[in-house]
């Protein structure tokens, strides 16, 4: 006896129930009979023959007929479910970082020890450059203009500019 191992993946076979008709196919087919005679018996004249109560007949039944014809596996109602939910979802998604939605409210701060340590801490000022005064902003663009003195610019990690003036021979 042959064994074949079936993949975890195919969970979506279909039975056949009656020929090539899967059961929601017969389900789609027995609903305007089912249906039919419920209408038959509730709307009047009760128990007896209209005309509109076979024209709503022979309409579900071609509804549902049509309804359970399969193309590429799946029946036409199962597409149609398909198209709807497109349709029906938002046309554009925004995404907004700064909406409250999904996070989560605090009352009060949180506190994560003493409040020795939770008190502000001061940041450490920046080095500040002094101004030159004109007599050395003068002696830096002479400096500058020399052809002698070797001039480099370095960048540093935070974004400052340093330069480096060496060879100067006067």
């Amino acid at each position: 006896m042959k064994v074949t191992v079936v993949p975890a993946q195919v969970t979506t076979v279909e039975d056949r129930i009656a020929g090539r008709l899967g059961l929601s196919q017969v389900l789609l087919l027995a609903a305007p009979i089912f249906g039919g005679s419920a209408l038959y018996i509730i709307l009047p004249p009760a128990m007896n023959s209209s005309t509109y109560k076979l024209v709503i007949i022979i309409s579900l039944m071609l509804v549902c007929s049509i309804m359970a014809i399969r193309i590429k596996g799946k029946i036409l109602l199962l597409w149609l479910i398909v198209i709807l939910r497109y349709r029906l979802r938002p046309s554009y998604y925004v995404f907004n970082k700064n909406a409250v939605h999904g996070r989560e409210q605090f009352d009060k701060p949180l506190s994560l020890g003493s409040e020795a340590e939770n008190e502000v801490r001061t940041v450490k000022p920046h080095r500040v450059i002094p101004l030159l005064s004109t007599a050395e902003i003068t002696r830096v663009q002479a400096l500058i203009d020399n052809p002698a003195a070797n001039i480099m610019f370095k960048t540093t990690k935070k974004g400052g500019l340093n330069v480096l003036i060496t060879e100067v021979k006067e």
